[in-house]
This record gives C-alpha cells, structure tokens and sequence, in this order.
C-alpha cells in the first residue's frame, strides 16, 4: 500500500509542478478517505498526502473524522500542525451528533447538546472556523424537522459563541417533501440566519432536480460555504453549471467552497483531486478569493 502511495504521490506531483495557483481552493479530506481516512491509515500516510495535495495548489482543508475530541486519531493541536506543515490552513470539518428516535419523539435535547459542548472547544483548538454538520436522518413528521431545527439553532448558538460558525450539508434528500414542505425550504425558514448557515452541496443538489442558482436568490446570504462537487472529477459529468454557480457566488452569501471528490476512490482518489484542482485553477468564471464579497 506505502509503496503504491509513494509512486501515486509521485505521479500527481510532477503533473501538480507547474500547478501553483493564487486562487484559494479548500478540499474535503473525505476525498482521500481511502488513504487517511482512518486513523492508522493517517498515521502512516499524512505527511505524504496533505504534502501532495498542497502542491496541486490547495490552500485549506475541511475534516471529516472527528471523535471523541481527536480528527483522524490525533488531537486538534496535531492535526492543525500537521496540516499546516503541509502549507494549508484548516478551514471547516464535518462532524455530527444526530438525534435520537427518542430525542426526536420528545424535544430532550440535553445530552446532545452536551456532547457538543465537549466537541466544540476542540474544533477552535484544530482552527475551524466553520464547523458542518453532514447529514441528517430526514424525520417522518414537520414536528421531527422542527425539532431539528431547534436542535441546530442552539448548536450554531454554541459554536458563534465560540467563534465559528455552523451549517448543514445538504445532499438530495433534503429537496423531497415531507408532509406538503420541501425539507430544505422548511430548514432555511425555520433556523435563524445569524446562527446556521447552509452547506449547498451543488452535485446533490442538481441530482434532486433542484437548482442552485434559484436557491440562491430564494435564500440569499444562506449560503456561506459549497461543495463544489460532481459525480466524479468537477466538470467530468456535465450535469453541474458550474459557471452559473459561481457568477452568483455573491447571492449565496459564499465565502469559501470545498471542493469534494466523492466518486474517484483508493489509488483514483489523488487523481480525482488533482484534475478537479486543475478544473479549478483553469476557469476563468473562479475568482481568487470570495473571502471579501
């Protein structure tokens, strides 16, 4: 495996050479799940991986393997260092505590919150400013969504008392109804816009028939963070407008997006993110920063 890594990395950085970008890209690690995504698999191939992923012109990280106060094995302080040794900043992570059937049924939300109060001071220690919760189990009921909405108000509370900020990741599920309400409707309009934030992952949501530019200019300012995803590399399908996206990045409410490669998996993964860096880097329609917008 450390050998065919070794060779991999190589590979990606002689193509990545002549690679630099100004632009700011942030990746999701869950991109390279099958390489570090593990904490003996971070372990052993980190240094290598971030270093990699760092030449082909990424400038941060969004995490995907908190628990129990450590990302990916290491404490917040390691992972940040770690990171940062590479030449990236951490940015944002994913990270979840869903409810229960139980704390759905009855509102209780005391031990939920509680967790976050152990999870959220490690999240500053890491230099998160945004933390992301992925997904969701969508309730049968508009009083189990409401609950949930609740339940993310009082997390975003927690995490801008901390300051950072908090979002949902929407996938395509969100754009069904529950009841006579679209799921994702009935979540922008029942958070509190200074307390969540949405995650508009553009892939999920074009494949649940939704539109992202419309979304935009429904909700705007709602959008703070996208996923920037496709079915396999960006631009690689042709179902995303990618250049639609980002002319109205500034609706959105965007400041930053993550790019994620979901479908390139094991010894595609590296491949997946360099050409979808590249896609990037090349478009004319991305600006350097959305930072000040």
């Amino acid at each position: 495996m450390r050998t065919l890594l070794i060779s991999l990395i190589a590979a990606c950085g002689l193509l990545a050479g002549c690679c630099q970008t100004s632009k700011e890209m942030v990746v999701q690690l869950y991109s390279v799940r099958d390489l570090i995504g593990k904490p003996e698999l971070y372990a052993e191939n980190h240094v290598e991986v971030l270093k990699a992923i760092a030449e082909m012109g990424y400038t941060g990280v969004e995490a995907a393997s908190y628990k129990n106060g450590l990302f990916y094995g290491v404490s917040p302080e390691q992972f940040k260092a770690d990171v940062e040794a590479a030449g990236m900043e951490v940015v944002s992570s994913h990270t979840n505590r869903k409810l229960t059937a139980e704390e759905l049924a009855s509102g209780d939300l005391t031990e939920a919150l509680a967790w976050w109060d152990a999870a959220i001071p490690a999240h500053v220690a890491a230099g998160m400013r945004y933390v992301v919760c992925p997904s969701m189990n969508i309730p049968e009921t508009l009083e189990g969504l409401k609950v949930y909405c609740d339940y993310f108000n009082e997390i975003g509370r927690k995490c801008k008392e901390a300051g950072m900020k908090f979002g949902f990741h929407n996938h395509s599920r969100e754009f069904k109804k529950v009841e006579d309400q679209v799921v994702i409707d009935y979540m922008l309009q029942n958070t509190d816009p200074e307390l969540v934030f949405f995650q508009m992952d553009v892939y999920w949501a074009v494949y649940g028939n939704a539109s992202p530019v419309e979304y935009f200019n429904k909700y705007p300012g709602r959008w703070i963070l996208l996923h920037i995803k496709d079915k396999k590399e960006i631009g690689q399908s042709g179902m995303v407008g990618f250049d639609a996206v980002f002319s109205n990045a500034e609706a959105a409410g965007m400041e930053e997006y993550v790019v994620e490669v979901e479908g390139c998996r094991n010894e595609k993964a590296l491949e997946g993110v360099r050409v979808s860096a590249e896609y990037i880097r090349n478009a004319p329609f991305i600006k350097a920063s959305y930072r000040n917008l």
